[in-house]
């Protein structure tokens, strides 16, 4: 039975298979002795995106020190307000902090933990999508779709599944926070499932 650690574009937690492209954390352990998890849903205001594999370490998932969680991507990871890890992620998140415009890593999770929940909730923001960079999410009622050039990918924990055209001059919903959003307007290229390509 999988744990519930898959993280949708919202910031859920899911039980599935899939595992994805990373995995990350946010801050450390919230899980239980029996690998359960309650209504707590980080432990600070660190919310990473890590390489799975790093220097050949291995970790037993939901052990002792944290609650290891997995995403689809990085532009998952992204939308649901985890930034690139310093450790085993350290030229992309140096690339990631120039583009934020941030030097440091507290600057940017003090700013990613303004912008990404509201309460318990995930913030959402109404937005033009005219101006939204590639690998900016949206959200449709529950589905969540990702901006790609002319198109918007409807996401799954699968993979990208379909392609439908982007509208013009529309307001939508708002996934990614906000400083992410200019971090990718600026040049940030994240790390796409292999699905987008095919779109």
């Amino acid at each position: 039975m999988p744990l519930r650690n898959r993280v949708d574009p919202f910031g859920a937690l899911h039980a599935v298979s899939d595992r994805g492209l990373l995995m990350g954390n946010r801050g450390g352990r919230f899980h239980d002795d029996a690998r359960e998890i309650g209504a707590r849903r980080y432990v600070s205001r660190r919310w990473i995106a890590c390489a799975c594999k790093f220097r050949g370490r291995r970790r037993a998932v939901w052990g002792d020190s944290y609650t290891e969680l997995f995403f689809l991507d990085e532009v998952t990871a992204l939308a649901a307000g985890h930034r690139p890890c310093f450790e085993c992620r350290r030229p992309e998140a140096l690339r990631f902090a120039r583009a934020f415009g941030a030097g440091d890593a507290e600057t940017m999770d003090r700013a990613l933990d303004a912008e990404r929940r509201e309460g318990r909730a995930k913030r959402m923001r109404k937005q033009s999508i005219n101006a939204l960079p590639d690998g900016a999410v949206i959200a449709r009622g529950d589905a969540a779709f990702a901006v790609r050039g002319a198109r918007l990918l409807k996401w799954s924990f699968a993979g990208y599944a379909e392609a439908l055209p982007r509208p013009r001059g529309v307001e939508i919903d708002l996934l990614t926070p906000p400083s992410t959003c200019g971090a990718l307007a600026r040049g940030y290229a994240p790390l796409w499932h292999p699905s987008a390509i095919r779109w």
